[in-house]
């Protein structure tokens, strides 16, 4: 793994060398996270291609997508690349650049080289059944910058207004890592914040933002540490080659709250619309959920009833089925914990509610028991039907051996008892 600066951008080589390879069984298979510019990336293959094509499709995925907030998106340039270990000029390398967000988490190549050359043993692609892949990718050190000098400020002032029970939740240098709602909820706030309309890629098209503003970045242009010229740099055209293929998103479930129109909610903030309904039925039921609000300042109560607001709206609209969903880039279940581990952290009473996110958290296990069952049924049916089967034959077995014995004493008894050490004689008396 190579780290490196230079001028505006910051860039890092991250290599994933995958052993028994041809032995993977899933679907996805997914590297470990590697961290660029504050930012946690993963590379995600699929080892026998997606959509029943003959192809390894290869995507860059931002690792942490689920803990960002609704409205998040990072801009990024990074290349692909399978190595060679025979030849390295034959390294199959791609590029692009892409405006990652909630519902584009994923991006790369569903064609990215053919399974038949990926498989071919004297290619050099997968030696001794391990294959080597290579991301690369680059961020604006800049936009990295603005985006922690920000926070820091409005985290400062923010805290700075709040009253004494809320002198637990200081700020510190730590709270930059983007590990409470109170931080991910600012940098929601500085997306907005930023007016500018578009994002420019380096060929001069426009990448809008999934948020109602959008954040311009830099052009970007990845700096590489070792030249690349012994490698198979295959631009990214429109075209039916099969190494050059159309970059495609990854579709999956998303698990996000909705971003629409903001109201008023009692006089504490502006929340989503969605969630207003939710909030007035259980404010009612549960009074203390404003009260324990009042001191709080205008910002901190936004955050609050927003995160309870998510929580109570997935409750609301995620059903048993897709709890039970097995996905390694949106686990439904691990969202529902962030979601309520968000809530717990405004020191709302939640004791009413806990019982049922801890249902709904426990309905994975209730899917995997479910799955057992009837993987258990399947094998028992298919071990009666193997059974009967082996008892039709023994059937059958049973009647061929009844013949054969009657045969056999037939035989015998027209044989008779004859002397093998008797002449054959030629009529002699």
């Amino acid at each position: 793994m190579e780290n490196q600066q230079t001028g505006e951008l910051i860039s890092m080589t991250y290599t994933w060398t995958i052993d028994n390879f041809s032995k993977l069984k899933t679907q996805k298979h997914y590297s470990d996270g590697f961290v660029v510019g504050d930012f946690k990336w993963r590379i995600v293959i699929y080892p026998k291609g997606s959509n029943g094509k003959q192809y390894l499709s290869m995507y860059l995925n931002v690792a942490d997508a689920l803990k960002l907030p609704s409205g998040w998106s990072r801009y990024a340039e990074f290349t692909l690349t399978v190595v060679n270990q025979f030849n390295s000029d034959k390294s199959i390398t791609i590029d692009t650049q892409h405006q990652f967000s909630a519902s584009k988490s994923d991006w790369g190549f569903t064609s990215f080289m053919p399974l038949s050359e990926l498989f071919d043993q004297n290619e050099g692609y997968l030696v001794d059944d391990i294959c080597i892949v290579e991301a690369e990718v680059a961020v604006s050190k800049a936009d990295i910058k603005v985006l922690k000098d920000r926070e820091t400020a409005f985290l400062e002032q923010e805290l700075q207004s709040q009253s004494s029970d809320v002198d637990s939740m200081k700020f510190s240098e730590a709270s930059t890592a983007h590990t409470s709602l109170c931080n991910d909820q600012m940098v929601a706030f500085q997306d907005y914040a930023l007016s500018s309309d578009s994002v420019h890629t380096n060929n001069g098209d426009s990448v809008h933002t999934s948020i109602g503003d959008s954040v311009r970045v830099q052009q970007l242009s990845i700096a590489l540490a070792s030249p690349k010229s012994d490698r198979q740099v295959l631009a990214y055209q429109e075209t039916d080659s099969p190494l050059g293929p159309p970059i495609v998103e990854e579709l999956e479930k998303d698990f996000s709250s909705p971003v629409g129109e903001l109201v008023d909610f009692r006089g504490l903030g502006k929340i989503d619309k969605a969630f207003v309904p939710l909030l007035e039925e259980v404010c009612l039921w549960h009074p203390s959920l404003i009260s324990c609000q009042r001191r709080r300042s205008r910002m901190f109560s936004e955050w609050a009833f927003t995160a309870l607001g998510r929580l109570l709206h997935f409750l609301n609209t995620t059903k048993v089925k897709d709890m039970m969903e097995d996905s390694c880039v949106h686990d439904p279940c691990e969202h529902l914990q962030v979601l309520w581990d968000e809530a717990e952290t405004f020191r709302f009473d939640l004791s009413w509610l806990e019982p049922f996110v801890q249902s709904a958290l426990g309905m994975k296990k209730f899917g995997e028991s479910e799955g057992l069952v009837k993987k258990l049924r399947e094998d028992v049916e298919a071990l009666e039907t193997e059974i009967k089967r082996l008892r039709d034959r023994l059937a059958i077995a049973e009647v061929d051996h009844e013949v054969a014995k009657r045969d056999l004493a037939k035989a015998e008894e027209s044989f008779g008892q004859a002397n093998m050490n008797s002449k054959l004689g030629y009529g002699r008396h």
